[in-house]
């Protein structure tokens, strides 16, 4: 749960680029908007993975491969992005697949 904010954070740093000096502040508001939504969609599949471990681990894994395909010619970008979402993806599977194994009290 953790990491997945984290990243989410990590990936939310990229929107930052949307101001630069000479812009207009309202086309960098609306920039800026537009790269944090999708982070904000990822915080959403957080708060509903710490119900269901499998939901985050789904679209964790999916999301990295997506983009993984989509940046395929730029290898630093898929270690940078991609690697983070795989990771928590993964995570919040195993967690699912632990707490499916304990016997229910």
């Amino acid at each position: 749960m953790f990491l997945g904010i984290l990243v989410c954070l990590f990936l939310s740093l990229f929107a930052l680029d949307a101001f630069s000096p000479g812009k207009p502040l309202l086309d960098s508001i609306r920039e800026f908007a537009i790269h944090v939504v999708p982070m904000l969609a990822l915080l959403v599949v957080v708060a509903l993975s710490w119900r269901w471990e499998w939901v985050g681990g789904t679209v964790f894994s999916v999301l990295a491969f997506a983009y993984a395909y989509w940046a395929r010619h730029q290898l630093s970008w898929v270690v940078a992005i991609s690697v983070p979402l795989f990771v928590v993806g993964v995570l919040f599977l195993l967690s699912w697949n632990q707490r499916r194994r304990l016997p229910v009290a």
